[in-house]
């Protein structure tokens, strides 16, 4: 390692270090609604009170901008995150790149775009920075994983089906490995919550992660069902979290189990919803 990258990490270092609480969204493969729950978790503990940074770091699928409807949005420099409420903060590479156009980047080109945004966002007095990973267990999320500082934690999110199950126990295994502390993992569309009739029923099955959970000594911090509440949600640019709906209401249950003594109402929620909304 050169000394210019060893002051890099230094200086990249010292910023974690003031901040409290660093957890680390991790899932062993796409399109498990990890970026959902990233933006949904950051949200729901931003409405508690605690000042919360959320970090896009999955370079290739940068979507936490669409999670709060500021797809398009471009900053003048990578130190200022985007202010979304008065508690929460998000950066992304998607404000410093042309729309549309894919991130074509060999290896090293990523490692230093993610060494510029650890390095460069000024992050202010956070209580939380939620880093939304890349998918997977390759050099990007590695690279993150080392040098979001020690006492990181992280949070495994997967679906019921058993590829994505054997994905996230090499997720876990991957946390345990380089000393990331897993607090849990979450079972996203679990189960599907029916409009007409308010059945639920489970189009891919359901408590796969649970059992998961017990098979890798890992915690299991609770199940978001599939729910057209999720889906218009994200479309709108508003967290689903701040809606009264069974995927809503199982988060904030989550978040309970996931942070003991976290104290989390829909009523606390909607109470600062106008502020997403300016």
């Amino acid at each position: 390692m050169t000394e210019e990258m060893q002051e890099r990490k230094q200086k990249i270092l010292e910023k974690m270090f003031k901040i409290k609480h660093r957890i680390a969204i991790i899932s062993g493969k796409g399109g498990v609604g990890k970026s959902t729950m990233s933006s949904n978790i950051a949200y729901g503990l931003s409405q508690r009170g605690y000042k919360v940074g959320i970090l896009d770091a999955d370079l290739h699928g940068p979507n936490i901008p669409i999670m709060f409807g500021k797809e398009g949005v471009k900053l003048p420099k990578i130190s200022e995150p985007l202010k979304i409420t008065e508690n929460l903060s998000i950066s992304s590479l998607s404000f410093f790149i042309p729309d549309d156009d894919p991130v074509i980047w060999r290896g090293p080109q990523k490692m230093g775009a993610i060494m510029e945004l650890l390095e460069g966002i000024e992050w202010d007095d956070i209580d939380f920075l939620i880093v939304d990973l890349p998918p997977g267990t390759g050099d990007e999320t590695l690279t993150i994983a080392q040098n979001i500082g020690p006492n990181a934690k992280s949070i495994i999110v997967t679906t019921p089906q058993n590829v994505s199950l054997l994905d996230s126990k090499r997720s876990v295994k991957f946390a345990k490995l380089i000393n990331l502390k897993v607090l849990g993992i979450i079972e996203n569309m679990s189960g599907f919550i029916c409009d007409g009739c308010h059945k639920e029923v489970n189009i891919f099955k359901k408590g796969g992660a649970k059992k998961m959970a017990e098979d890798t000594g890992t915690k299991f911090l609770g199940s978001v069902p599939l729910d057209s509440n999720v889906v218009e949600s994200c479309d709108n640019g508003t967290p689903f979290i701040s809606n009264d709906s069974v995927a809503s209401r199982n988060l904030i249950t989550t978040l309970s189990v996931m942070i003991p003594g976290i104290k989390l109402t829909l009523a606390s929620i909607f109470f600062r919803l106008s502020e997403l909304e300016k």
